[in-house]
């Protein structure tokens, strides 16, 4: 497959080199990337990939936008899947739950997908995956990190869940950090769900929550929450504020003292895509615990190609990343192409029952698999910390970490 101007479809607002070259969406729009073979007798294979090109947390959804043209660039370069190509098939779901549940009716409805991969936030999986899977009757792929308990028939999580981020992270934090907790938040599924297991974790761990809180999304303004963290002496800050707060929080943090005096900063969707939100000396030591870091490509020959591919076809701001799920797009869909194969067909019955014990011998930080009967995944898991700018991965799990969902 390539991915020059005649290949791309331009339905609405955006350029088709801008697309083709990863830049920012102007707008909510709908692009189809045809294959540059086909296969008359049955036609194309048609991917579906719903995901934020606009909005807040566009730096992720371009990446993992990317990663999906990437992969199924090599599938189709490949011969395909059952002797046919992959069509995919792009929309924005803009960062908005009621734009983005129209926007993947287009995929269901009018193109007609054989799967659909996507959705960044629990609020965004959550509104679009009845759509999907229930009034759609489509296979639905989500492949960020989040709080756990989706356990909807049809749909695959392919991201760490908190007991893969917690279990080990938790301990380390309280070896190399200390036992007092605050759990300052943004006010969404998220935060409320991963702190409750967070908070489970360190308290068995023999370390104290000294306060938990919620905060609206747009908040920038966090000095009674500093205050909170230093009069308390609090030891680890385990974040889950999420862009646009977070940056600001920290800054503030930083200027009141709290790295000086030996604060150690945790947050489990820190990446290299968000690294680049604060100066490097206001989250120095700040750590966080994922599925995959690029410092990894140093000794795994295997992320080193794929983080290689996908800097070389996609240079530029959108990194591959794993906070961003742009980890579990590439594992969502590598481990569909396996069940695909398995299966013989696309019809969802037969991929799912073979996605439900697929694997993948090679992924970034490692191989994969589905857990039967339960559609999520175990993976290798790493702790990094920040340091001048940069990871450096301190510790990492003893082989593949189960998700203990549904």
């Amino acid at each position: 497959m390539s991915f020059d101007r005649s290949n791309l479809t331009r339905r609405r607002f955006m350029s088709n080199f801008a697309f083709a070259s990863g830049a920012l969406a102007t707008g909510v729009g709908s692009w189809v990337i045809r294959p540059d073979w086909a296969n008359a007798a049955e036609g194309p294979i048609k991917v579906g990939i719903a995901t934020d090109l606009t909005g807040p947390i566009a730096y992720a959804g371009n990446a993992d936008a990317n990663v999906a043209k990437m992969v199924i660039k090599e599938i189709n370069a490949g011969g395909g899947l059952l002797g046919r190509p992959l069509e995919l098939y792009v929309e924005d779901t803009a960062s908005n739950e009621s734009v983005a549940v129209g926007n993947v009716r287009k995929l269901i409805q009018r193109d007609k997908v054989d799967m659909v991969l996507g959705g960044i936030t629990s609020s965004m999986r959550n509104a679009i995956k009845d759509p999907i899977v229930a009034r759609g009757k489509t296979l639905y792929i989500y492949p960020q990190l989040y709080e756990g308990k989706e356990c909807t028939p049809y749909l695959f999580c392919t991201g760490p869940t908190p007991a893969q981020q917690c279990d080990e992270f938790i301990p380390w934090l309280i070896k190399n950090g200390g036992k007092k907790f605050a759990l300052p938040s943004a006010n969404y599924v998220w935060p409320h769900t991963l702190n409750v297991y967070a908070r489970k974790v360190i308290e068995s761990n023999g370390g104290e929550v000294v306060f938990e809180e919620y905060y609206p999304l747009d908040q920038v303004d966090f000095s009674a929450t500093v205050n909170r963290i230093v009069s308390n002496k609090v030891d680890v800050v385990f974040n889950t504020v999420i862009p646009p707060g977070v940056g600001p929080f920290f800054k503030q943090l930083y200027e009141a003292g709290f790295l000086k005096s030996g604060g150690r900063l945790a947050c489990v969707y820190y990446d290299e895509n968000t690294l680049n939100i604060n100066q490097a000396n206001e989250i120095e030591g700040l750590a966080s615990c994922l599925d995959y870091f690029k410092v990894l490509t140093k000794d795994d020959p295997v992320s080193a190609k794929i983080q290689a591919a996908y800097e070389k076809d996609f240079p530029g701001n959108f990194l591959f990343a794993a906070g961003s799920a742009a980890t579990g797009t590439y594992r969502g869909l590598k481990l569909w192409e396996a069940a695909v194969k398995e299966a013989g067909k696309v019809d969802r019955d037969a991929v799912a029952a073979a996605l439900d014990h697929a694997k993948i011998a090679e992924g970034p930080g490692g191989p994969a698999e589905m857990v039967p009967g339960k559609r999520h995944c175990k993976m290798n898991m790493y702790t990094a910390v920040a340091k001048a700018g940069t990871y450096e991965v301190v510790a990492r799990s003893n082989g593949l970490v189960d998700p203990k969902e549904c």
